[in-house]
């Protein structure tokens, strides 16, 4: 007796959890899912600084513009750019950015007068630098 009993019980135990596992899958399949919000993050914006060795050369005498490459990757060449009227012109003047984000260029400038140069990488331009030519 103890034995159908037992059973009974298991039964009862196996019909509740077939019916109650067969509403629950009912219910879960009107449910309606909606995707997670994808959350973009902007890409780290790439900066360049530059300093120049000195404010005041003779024409033709070579000085250094130093400066940091942030968000660049090691290797990338920076460019000197100087501004001739209103135009932006890149100079021969290269050099790759260094493992620890810094960069050194020699330049040599033979236009007379006040000369705004800046340092170019693709799109990131640093800011501009200004050197007498004398």
């Amino acid at each position: 007796m103890n034995r159908a009993l037992r059973y009974a019980g298991v039964a009862a135990a196996t019909v509740a959890l077939l019916a109650g596992g067969s509403a629950v899958a009912f219910a879960a399949q009107d449910v309606v899912h909606t995707p997670a919000p994808v959350v973009a993050t902007a890409p780290a914006t790439a900066t360049l600084t530059a300093k120049t060795s000195a404010t005041t050369v003779n024409a033709w005498q070579e000085f250094r513009i130093t400066g940091a490459a942030k968000g660049i990757k090691s290797g990338t060449k920076v460019t000197v750019q100087q501004k001739q009227g209103k135009k932006w012109v890149s100079l021969p003047a290269q050099a790759p950015v260094n493992a620890n984000g810094s960069y050194a260029i020699r330049v040599k400038l033979g236009i007379k007068g006040v000369n705004e140069l800046r340092i170019a990488s693709g799109n990131t331009l640093s800011p501009v630098v200004k050197i007498t030519v004398g």
